[in-house]
């Protein structure tokens, strides 16, 4: 063979295999890495909105969703008409929204594809008899209180730049949500299906690593430290979803304890502990959360485990 043939040659199998990166890395080509497996689209990516949570929220994240729900839809069952119609996607929920998102993986655990949860929680409420960490009925009481007086702003009004991701509502939605809040705790769904083997472990594999986030106190930008982790990741039988949680260090409505029990029920999540007390990480670490949906999108259309 000529040396021109053979550089021709050479020259289209790497733009062909240049070619099928791209097609994987966007989606369009993946496959389950079981022999003969199916084809995999993109899924989905449902957001579920905070209680009291303003559209706008969600205004610094660049990622593509293909729905929103607020808090109000969430209450009348929305989302579980919405996971009927699709094979797989992608939950995204923030406090009240990541509780939903909770419920939804434990109704339909196969069809998640992955989650990003942001400030959430199986149980929004103090239980003094287990010592698990929450919020009083007093403090959840002194929060409804704070967002009428403050007409959807807060205790702590809007920082300077960011938009406001609350907003006023009409007092029987409100009274719905705190109701919600009141009595969800959604634990012992998660142990029944998450930690009695619906995906199978296999040992000998790491898990994703935690992160602490530090973010610039005057450009907001955002560096992240990879801190080392062992553990095994869940996988085989079923495809497990990539997991991401996201958690302010002393936030006052989700404590902080409460994401290392979520990092139990998913021992595959990657944890970002992001130093302060805010609660709508979404306007603060945008670039991250977008980071994680891209992840999520990312494995699930290639059809592949967190790794």
């Amino acid at each position: 063979m000529a040396d021109g043939d053979y550089e021709r040659g050479r020259g289209r199998e790497i733009a062909a295999i240049a070619a099928k990166l791209k097609r994987l890395r966007d989606g369009q080509d993946a496959r389950c890495p079981r022999a003969g497996g199916p084809r995999l689209s993109r899924p989905p990516v449902f957001v579920l909105n905070g209680w009291a949570a303003s559209p706008h929220a969600w205004d610094l994240c660049k990622f593509t969703r293909t729905r929103l729900f607020s808090y109000v839809e969430q209450l009348d069952g929305e989302p579980e008409k919405a996971m009927e119609g699709v094979e797989r996607c992608v939950l995204v929920g923030w406090s009240m929204g990541g509780s939903s998102a909770l419920r939804l993986a434990t109704h339909w655990p196969e069809k998640i594809a992955g989650l990003v949860l942001i400030a959430a929680t199986p149980r929004m409420m103090e239980e003094k008899e287990t010592g698990w960490k929450g919020m009083s009925p007093r403090r959840l009481e002194a929060l409804r209180y704070g967002l009428v007086m403050t007409r959807g702003e807060g205790f702590f009004g809007v920082p300077e730049g960011k938009p406001n991701p609350y907003l006023t509502d009409e007092p029987a939605n409100l009274e719905r949500g705190l109701k919600y809040l009141l009595e969800t705790d959604l634990r012992a769904d998660l142990e029944r299906v998450f930690q009695r083997g619906f995906f199978e472990q296999q040992p000998g594999q790491q898990a994703y690593n935690n992160k602490m986030c530090e973010r610039g106190p005057q450009t907001g930008n955002q560096t992240c430290e990879r801190q080392p982790q062992t553990g095994n990741k869940t996988c085989a039988r079923r495809l497990s979803p990539s997991v991401h949680i996201f958690q302010s260090e002393h936030d006052g409505i989700v404590r902080a304890a409460n994401s290392a029990y979520l990092q139990k029920i998913f021992p595959q999540a990657s944890v970002t502990m992001v130093p302060g007390t805010e609660h709508a990480l979404s306007i603060f670490i945008p670039e991250l959360i977008d980071e994680a949906v891209d992840t999520c999108i990312r494995l699930a259309a290639a059809g592949q485990d967190p790794a």
